[in-house]
C-alpha cells in the first residue's frame, strides 16, 4: 500500500479550501464594488422618504456581510460535490450575483428607484432559479440561500416603497 491516497485526499482538501476562499473573495469583491459605486449610500438613504417599517441604515452592513458569506458557501457546496453537471446552476448563481452588484449603483448613485426595482425583481427570479438548481445538487446549498432570498424580498418591498414615496 502507498501513501498516494492520503496525499491525493490532502490535495483535494487544499483545493477545496482554496475554492472556498476564492468564492468568498469574489462575493466580498462584489460587495466592495457595490459600495464603491454608491457614493455615500448612508446619507442618501437617510435623506429619502422611507416607509415607517424601513430599517435603520446601520443594519444593512452587518446583514449583507453575513449574506455574502452564505452566498459563497452555497456555491462552494455545489461546485465541491456536484451531483451531475453544476454548470447551469453556477451560471444562474453568477447571474444573480451580477444583478446584486448592479442594484446598488442604480439605486444610490443613479437614483433610478424604478430601474432598481426592476433589477431587484430580476434578482429575485434569478435567485429562485438558483435555489431550485442548487437543491438538485445539495439541499444545504439551497437552504443557505433562503435567508438571502428573504432579505432580497424585503429589500424589494423597501425599494418599491421608496420609489413610490420619492417620485
Amino acid at each position: 500500500m502507498t501513501n498516494a491516497a492520503p496525499a491525493e485526499t490532502g490535495r483535494r482538501r487544499e483545493g477545496s479550501r482554496l475554492l472556498l476562499v476564492a468564492l468568498l473573495a469574489l462575493c466580498y469583491a462584489v460587495a466592495a464594488l457595490g459600495a464603491l459605486a454608491t457614493g455615500d449610500a448612508g446619507e442618501t438613504y437617510e435623506a429619502l422618504d422611507r416607509p415607517a417599517w424601513a430599517p435603520p441604515g446601520w443594519l444593512f452592513g452587518p446583514v449583507w456581510t453575513v449574506l455574502y458569506g452564505t452566498i459563497a458557501v452555497a456555491a462552494w457546496l455545489v461546485i465541491r460535490k456536484p451531483h451531475g453537471p453544476a454548470r447551469n446552476a453556477m451560471v444562474w448563481w453568477s447571474v444573480q450575483l451580477l444583478l446584486n452588484l448592479a442594484w446598488s449603483p442604480v439605486f444610490f448613485a443613479a437614483g433610478e428607484y424604478g430601474l432598481a426595482f426592476l433589477d431587484i425583481c430580476l434578482l429575485l427570479v434569478a435567485l429562485a432559479v438558483t435555489i431550485a438548481l442548487f437543491a438538485r445538487h445539495r439541499r444545504a446549498a439551497a437552504l443557505l440561500l433562503v435567508p438571502y432570498a428573504l432579505w432580497v424580498t424585503f429589500a424589494a418591498a423597501l425599494n418599491l416603497g421608496i420609489w413610490l414615496a420619492n417620485t
